[in-house]
Formats: structure tokens, sequence, C-alpha cells
């Protein structure tokens, strides 16, 4: 006699065989490290059905573990929380390189409550796979709370724990893939500021250049010399975001605070190019949970581009508004504008408007940086513009306590 519950639970067992295939090739179809972590942990979601998955990975220069990405609508806040690797669930996993069931996490010494705290999420129980990679634990993949209260299986821990060795060839293919092209880009775009150099010294030994010259020349280098610095502050900045390494303050932020201190380091800039610049900002604005220094940044980076595009006579304004849990803020400029089929490529990195590269010398990365700052806090970044009539970046972030 045919046991229907037996076949019942083949069937579902092939099912979720056959999804986890699926699965492996769309890990395989990218290189981009964000979007890859986004899937492996919505993936992993879907495999266990659980309440919440997360990604953590072993910063390789200090050894620490962070959270890297998290499902859930508070998953932004878990985003760079370290966790220690004596004391804590991910940590054991990732010295002993094996798959960590704990039904009452709770009750297990090993919990990092702490995590729980940050993000304001109630871990019940928990399955904690580790990424190994070429021998190596790169991280950790993991599961939290069954839905319905119902306890993890072995299919659980089977299916979590093969697509953890899928996800880590990924993983570890897209931080090689990301740091041999950042190589490529930042080496490429050196060449044009040290060919200046080398030019411009051999010119200086030039029996025929005059006293003026010379000075000149130099003064050339020293430019270009800054620019390459520059450069490779921005390259360090972007990677470091890019890879996981650059790891983010959690605290209480007033957003008005950060904004008017931006503006006023940006003021003599703007006066001296007789630019006006404006700040229209309620007194009170809701807090956001997250890192000042960086979001100081961000309104360096899209208040002084304003700036720098703009025209004597133009003017730079700052504006911000919240609903009940988003925070948005605008810089508007009234400067030439964007040219349409540019608008794509805004914040991809050494990206500079075709026209402006000859009015503007820049590092081509402090709007990709800025991106990257504004989508690790949870948030997003756009822009609009039309030629001729000015331009306005928005961005917006969760507010704090919002669901």
């Amino acid at each position: 006699m045919v046991d229907l519950g037996q076949q019942t639970g083949d069937g579902e067992r092939v099912a979720r065989l056959e999804r986890l295939i699926e699965i492996s090739r769309s890990l395989n179809s990218t290189l981009s490290l964000r979007p890859l972590l986004y899937r492996i942990i919505v993936a992993a979601q879907e495999i266990t059905k659980t309440e919440a998955c997360s990604v953590l990975l072993v910063d390789r220069k200090s050894g620490q573990l962070h959270f890297e990405a998290a499902t859930g609508t508070q998953g932004y806040r878990m985003h760079s929380i370290v966790v220690p690797m004596e004391g804590s669930i991910a940590g054991w996993v990732v010295q002993t390189g094996k798959t960590l069931v704990v039904p009452d996490a709770h009750s297990d010494p090993r919990l990092y409550r702490k995590a729980d705290e940050q993000s304001s999420f109630t871990t019940r129980s928990i399955i904690a796979a580790p990424l190994t990679a070429r021998g190596n634990v790169i991280g950790v993949l993991e599961a939290i709370n069954k839905k319905g209260g119902d306890e993890f299986t072995d299919e659980d821990v089977e299916l979590l724990t093969v697509l953890g060795d899928q996800a880590a060839v990924a993983v570890q293919n897209a931080l090689l893939f990301q740091q041999s092209d950042l190589i490529a880009e930042i080496v490429h775009e050196m060449r044009t500021p040290l060919t200046a150099i080398i030019s411009y010294a051999e010119l200086i030994h030039w029996p025929e250049t005059t006293p003026a010259e010379r000075h000149q020349f130099t003064d050339i280098i020293q430019h270009e010399a800054d620019r390459i610095s520059k450069m490779a502050n921005n390259f360090l900045d972007l990677a470091r975001l890019e890879s996981g390494r650059a790891h983010l303050a959690r605290a209480q932020v007033d957003v008005a605070t950060v904004v008017h201190m931006a503006v006023n380091v940006l003021t003599p800039q703007a006066d001296a190019r007789q630019i006006e610049l404006f700040v229209d900002i309620p007194a009170a604005l809701p807090p956001i949970v997250g890192d000042a220094q960086r979001l100081h940044q961000v309104m360096l980076n899209l208040v002084g581009n304003a700036i720098k595009y703009c025209q004597q006579g133009d003017n730079v304004t700052v504006t911000a508004g919240s609903d009940e849990d988003r925070l948005t803020v605008s810089v508007t400029d009234t400067g030439p504008g964007i040219p349409a089929e540019s608008l794509p490529y805004i914040f991809e990195r050494f990206y500079r408007v075709p026209d402006a590269e000859d009015q503007t010398l820049g590092t081509g990365l402090g709007l990709t940086i800025t991106r990257k700052i504004i989508e690790a806090h949870g948030g997003e970044i756009t822009v609009s513009s039309e030629e001729g009539h000015g331009t306005t970046f928005t961005f917006t972030l969760p507010v704090e306590g919002a669901q």
C-alpha cells in the first residue's frame, strides 16, 4: 500500500532541491557583492521558511565578524554590527567550520544578545552554516526563527548547509572580481595625472625652460600629485565600502545638524564663486540611526558638487522633510543640469559628465561613495535633472523606530 504522506513529503523535498539548483544558478550569475548577498539571504529565508536570515563575513584585516546583509524590516540596522568570535553562535561556527542548530537560542550562552538589542529583533531559534571557500571559513549564513514556531528539521539543516557552500564560492568570486576590477580602474585613472607629472618634471630640466615656466610647471606637478592623493584616498574608501570593511557607527543622528555643518564648511567656497547657499529645513526632524561622520561626507559631496558645477549667480538649496518612516533630504542647484543620456551613469565609479570634463576635474568617485553610504544606512538616492535648468539629488533614510 502506498503511503500518501510519504509521497507528499518526498515531493516537497524534491521541489526544494530543485529550487536550490535554481538558486545556485542565480548566485553564479552576478559578481556584484551587495546584490549577491541580498539574493543569498532571500533564498535562505525561502528554503528554510524562517522569519529572517542574515550573512556575516569575516574581515580579512581585523579577523572580526560583521553582519553584512539581513532580511526583515530592521535588516538595515544589522549592517556592520560587530560580533565577537568568542561568546557568539556565529563565532563558534567560524572557529569550528561546522553547521550549528540551536532550538532555544536564549538558553544557549553563545547567543550574542547585543545583536538582538541593536536590531530590535528577537532570536528564538537559529541554524548557522559556515561559508567555506578554498578551505577557509569566510563567513556565516544564518536562518532565524522557523515560521509558525515549528522546530527546524534535518532537511532545513541540509538545505542551508548546501546553500552556504554554494554561496561561499559566489561571495569569494565577487570579492576577488571586485578587488581586481577596482585596481584596474584606479590604475587606468591614475595614468593621466602621472603622465602629466612625468612630462612636466622633464620639462623643468630643459635648458630652454625659463624660471617663470619652471614655477608654472611646479604648480602643475603639485596639482596633479594632490589629485592622485585624493583619488587614492577615495579609492581606498570605496574599496572598504564595497568589501564591507568600512563599518558604520550606529548612533542616533540629528540630520539637521549634519546639514548645517556641511553648509558652514562650504559657504566660503560658495561665496568666493558668488553662488548663494540656502537651507530650508524644519526646526525638528526625527532622528535616524547611523554614522554622523559618513552622512556629513554625503552632504559635503552633494553640496560641494552642486557648487562646483554652478556658475556665478546660481544658487544651491538644501531642503528636508519627513513622514512616518522616512526622512528625505534634497540638494537642488540652478546650474547647467545633466544631459539625459548621462543620468543613468551618474552614480557609476569614475563617470564624469562629458561636457563638464574640461570645466572640473575630480576623482569620479564622489557620487559612487555617496550612494554606497546611503545604501549602507538602508536608504536610497536618486537624481533628477534637465539640461539648462539645474539638478536635484534626493536621498531618503529610515527614521529611528520606523518598522
